[in-house]
């Protein structure tokens, strides 16, 4: 049976593909996004169903919980371009810690809420080889990471004050349509799109785990469905890691093309971790769940996207 869902965050990246599964899976979507990354026709709810609202405005999120009253709250909205969030670090607190107090106090003050989902990432697992799992020491290497490990423990807290189970996802490296922020996939497709065949790019040789945002989501889905009791934390990732090059070479299988890559000393990090791999063995065991989308499939869809260049 369908539930009343909220989802913060969704009309942007990963929440406008989690917004289509639900709906797929019978539930009545509402979403609050502020549109500051996301865009509007994303979200795939009607008017009355979408709420332009800033997770820092206290009252006004309140306002919406208290409207829609929602069973089941998937917290997504956050800032999570991490060269932005080094940039502009007290904005990126100040919407990741604050936004997400607003979020859960508003939860807790409406008596319909019977679960939260709070999306982390892995960027709260510090630098290390190999996959690893939930229970890897955490040592965040950057503001991101900082805000959402509070995030986590923002989650814990909220669970044993109110017994409402909750559960952390940790995303790993999303890729898939509609991206809203310059990553690499969309950088590539944009690069690729608009003729080039030298891309300019930054670090070539770290290796990222990329999940598809379908896969995510049905994992997100299958996560609510087994009703995950008390607090719990699961990595959502592939269980691959993929370097730079390896994409490029994705893109030159599904293009048809050699590619060329320049290295931008401007996009270059400075500090960088080489490996970022999800032991996701636990998800599958909770759920049952298993990816379907891979690099090449992905990257094919992503060259038919018609892209703003």
């Amino acid at each position: 049976m369908g539930k009343n869902v909220l989802i913060t965050g969704g009309a942007g990246f990963i929440g406008s593909a989690l917004s289509k599964q639900l709906q797929e899976d019978g539930h009545a979507v509402a979403v609050l996004d502020n549109l500051s990354f996301g865009r509007r026709h994303l979200a795939g709810v009607f008017d009355d169903r979408f709420f332009e609202v800033d997770i820092r405005a206290r009252e006004a999120t309140r306002k919406v919980l208290a409207d829609t009253r929602p069973e089941i709250v998937l917290h997504l909205a956050a800032v999570h371009f991490i060269p932005y969030c080094n940039q502009h670090p007290v904005e990126a607190a100040d919407i990741n810690i604050n936004g997400t107090i607003n979020v859960l106090d508003a939860a807790q003050a409406i008596e319909s809420v019977e679960q939260v989902f709070v999306a982390s990432t892995a960027a709260v697992y510090p630098i290390a080889d190999g996959a690893m799992d939930e229970q890897h020491v955490l040592g965040p290497m950057d503001i991101y990471g900082t805000t959402k490990l509070a995030t986590e423990k923002l989650a814990s807290e909220f669970h044993l004050r109110t017994g409402i189970p909750t559960i952390v996802g940790r995303f790993f490296n999303a890729f898939g349509p509609n991206e809203t922020n310059p990553h690499l996939f969309p950088e590539i497709q944009r690069q690729v799109l608009s003729g080039a065949r030298t891309l300019k790019l930054g670090n070539l040789d770290p290796k990222r785990d990329y999940i598809h945002t379908e896969d995510m989501s049905r994992a997100m889905s299958a996560l609510l469905s087994k009703g995950v009791s008390g607090y719990d934390v699961f990595n959502i990732g592939r269980g691959i890691e993929y370097s730079v090059r390896e994409i490029v070479a994705a893109f030159e299988r599904q293009l048809g093309e050699p590619l060329t890559i320049e290295v931008d000393p401007a996009r270059v990090r400075k500090v960088e971790r080489q490996h970022l791999l999800a032991d996701v063995r636990k998800l599958k065991a909770a759920t049952g769940w298993e990816p379907k989308w891979d690099i090449d499939q992905g990257v094919a869809t992503l060259l038919t996207e018609h892209v703003e260049q």
